[in-house]
């Protein structure tokens, strides 16, 4: 045991020394503008010449295409997945869910770090219609475009649960397999298809997207079980995953202009630190592998939607805590150092500072808005594998 308690640690101050050393590494060499100097010029014509291809896709214009692809779209979207997520933890699925929201977040910060470093266009509008039905869609047009995230994660979050279905259940067979796959190829063709019809992307960013998640899917297929047993099982998992969050946000890179997509990746952090902590202390209280599951004797569909009914407002208020109290402590801490903050939408930014702030001056002001979106997603992350599940036990659900 000793032995492997090394090894875990040495392992694991291999990985955070490994991304230290490309965060000094590359804001030394300037890696980020160096690979978009490269890379937009050739991707932008991509995206340019690629235009007559989303016209075509789109001179099929009718209104029940509008409403499947910008229904599909939202289908697959983060926020979707945030809601459907917490069912699944709650539906007695653990391991699954603990390893879809892992990868979720996986996917999010690979896709969208992407993004910034080309930061290459979206489609150019007009000529091309660009159908935004939402609110997330129309935040989705504010950021770059390749790759597509949607396309992304589509292929590598239901090809995961194909994966798991035909390995952790007693659905086998031939033809289960092909129907399976089938399904999965017909779903993210119409991803793909309908993110061109609505005018969010041109071919390259699918290709792109495409051939990404495959090769995030194959590496995750090649780690979950080390990673899940890791979180489970390991040493010293709440401090590592800590440090990790802490180290991804500064290793992101800077997008040639402001977008969402660092906003998301920074939430989706925060989710997966909140999971990860919450189940490493509760695993053997409420996620293990014995626990009652959906549509068995031990939960019914009624027990279930009384799960629902008391979970979704409880998160939702520890959400609305977490973002309070960290609206309150982050700023207290920043200014009792004296460091410039700024805030475009939480706080009123306090100009006063003492010493330190005239020593970073000349810098860039901390932006509170990071910590703030952090610690509530964190926190309501923690609430839907710890909080809830100790409220489900004190009233038999």
């Amino acid at each position: 045991m000793e032995g492997e308690g090394a090894s875990g640690a040495v392992w694991q101050g291999v990985i955070l020394g490994g991304i230290l050393f490309w965060i000094l590494y590359s804001s030394y060499l300037n890696l980020t503008q160096k690979l978009r100097s490269f890379l937009q010029p050739w991707i932008t014509h991509h995206v340019q010449t690629g235009a007559p291809i989303v016209l075509h896709i789109q001179s099929y214009q009718h209104g029940f295409l509008d409403a499947l692809f910008s229904g599909l779209s939202c289908v697959v979207s983060v926020p979707f997945y945030t809601a459907f997520l917490p069912l699944l933890f709650w539906s007695g699925h653990g391991q699954l869910a603990r390893q879809m929201t892992l990868l979720m977040a996986f996917c999010d910060y690979i896709g969208n770090c992407i993004k910034d470093v080309v930061s290459a266009p979206r489609p150019p509008s007009p000529p091309v219609r660009r159908v935004t039905a939402t609110k997330d869609e129309e935040d989705n047009a504010l950021e770059y475009g390749l790759p597509s995230s949607h396309t992304l994660n589509t292929i590598c979050l239901s090809g995961y649960l194909l994966h798991y279905v035909l390995t952790h259940t007693q659905i086998q067979g031939a033809y289960v397999n092909y129907l399976g796959v089938s399904l999965v190829c017909l779903f993210v063709a119409l991803i793909g298809i309908g993110r061109i019809y609505l005018g969010m992307h041109s071919l390259v960013d699918i290709l792109a997207g495409l051939a990404l998640g495959l090769g995030i899917l194959a590496f995750w297929l090649a780690v979950d079980e080390h990673i899940d047993n890791f979180v489970i099982s390991g040493q010293n998992v709440i401090l590592f995953w800590t440090a990790l969050s802490f180290l991804l946000l500064f290793a992101y890179p800077t997008p040639e202009l402001p977008t969402p997509s660092f906003e998301y990746h920074t939430a989706f952090n925060g989710v997966a630190l909140g999971i990860v902590a919450g189940v490493q202390q509760t695993y053997h209280q409420f996620h293990h592998s014995s626990v009652p599951r959906l549509f068995s004797q031990d939960l019914t569909i009624s027990a279930f939607t009384g799960r629902t009914m008391l979970g979704i407002p409880t998160i939702l208020i520890v959400k609305f805590c977490s973002k309070a109290l960290a609206k309150w402590i982050i700023p207290v801490v920043a200014n009792t150092l004296g460091m410039p903050i700024k805030s475009s939408s939480y706080i009123k930014s306090d100009k006063q500072g003492g010493y330190l702030q005239k020593v970073v001056s000349k810098h860039e002001a901390f932006d509170v808005d990071i910590g703030i979106r952090f610690v509530q997603y964190a926190g309501l992350a923690w609430s839907v594998v710890d909080l809830v599940p100790s409220l489900f036990t004190y009233t038999n659900l």
